[in-house]
C-alpha cells in the first residue's frame, strides 16, 4: 500500500466509509495482531483486543497527524488497548509489591536462539503481569519508572516481574533445548546466549511486530 493510498483510506475512515474501514483493517491486521499476540495469552484473546483497538482507531482517526508514521500511531493504540485489557481483567493478580526488588539487576539470563514462533509461544505462557512488563521493557523499550506509571505499580514491582519473567523464560527455553537434544541423544546444557532487550528486539522486529 502506497502512502497516497493509505492517506486516501484514512480520509475515507474519517468520513466513516465502511469500505475504507474494511480495507484499512485488512491492510494492518497482521501488524496489529502481532502486537496483541505479544500481550495476550492466545489468539482468541488477541483477536478480542485487536477489535477493541480498531474500534478506538476508527473512533479517533480524525486526530491522526498525517505528518507522523501511521504504523507508529496505530501500534501505540494497540499497545494501550492491550494494557487496558490487562488492567480490566487481570487486576494485578500475579504482581508482588517488593520494595527489595529495587536492587534486582537488569542483567542477562540464559536463552537459546529460538525462532520467532517458539519464543512468542513461550512469552504467551508467562503470567500476564510478567508478560506485560517483559513486553514493555524488553521489546517496547520503556523504563521501569514509565512501566510503573502505566500499570499503577511501583518500579520495584516492575523490576521484580521482569526478573521473574526472564527466569521463567530461561527455564522454558532450557527445557525445550533439553527435549530437542534428547531426541538424538546429544544433550548440551551449555548452548545458551543472553535474554535481554537487544537480543530479543531483532527477532520480534524482523517478524513485523514493531518497525
Amino acid at each position: 500500500m502506497s502512502e497516497e493510498e493509505l492517506q486516501q483510506l484514512i480520509k475515507g475512515c474519517i468520513k466513516e466509509d465502511r469500505k475504507c474501514q474494511k480495507l484499512l483493517y485488512k491492510g494492518f491486521y497482521g501488524f496489529s495482531m502481532a502486537i496483541c499476540l505479544r500481550y495476550t495469552g492466545d489468539r482468541d484473546e488477541a483477536a478480542e483486543v485487536l477489535n477493541q483497538g480498531f474500534f478506538k482507531v476508527f473512533k479517533n482517526i480524525d486526530r491522526y497527524d498525517p505528518d507522523r508514521p501511521f504504523k507508529a500511531w496505530l501500534g501505540k493504540i494497540m499497545m494501550n488497548v492491550s494494557i487496558d485489557h490487562y488492567r480490566a481483567n487481570l487486576k494485578m493478580a500475579y504482581t508482588e509489591d517488593l520494595d527489595s526488588a529495587e536492587g534486582v539487576s537488569d542483567g542477562d539470563y540464559s536463552d537459546k536462539n529460538l525462532n520467532y514462533n517458539d519464543l512468542l509461544a513461550m512469552v504467551q505462557k508467562l503470567p500476564q503481569a510478567y508478560r506485560t512488563v517483559f513486553n514493555l521493557f524488553a521489546i517496547d523499550g520503556y523504563s521501569h519508572d514509565e512501566i510503573a506509571e502505566m500499570l499503577n505499580i511501583n518500579a520495584g514491582t516492575s523490576k521484580s516481574n521482569l526478573f521473574k519473567a526472564r527466569q521463567k523464560l530461561k527455564q522454558m527455553i532450557l527445557d525445550a533445548d533439553i527435549k530437542a537434544r534428547s531426541y538424538n541423544g546429544n544433550i548440551d546444557y551449555s548452548s545458551t546466549v543472553a535474554i535481554n532487550g537487544s537480543g530479543l528486539k531483532p527477532m520480534f522486529y524482523t517478524n513485523g511486530i514493531r518497525e
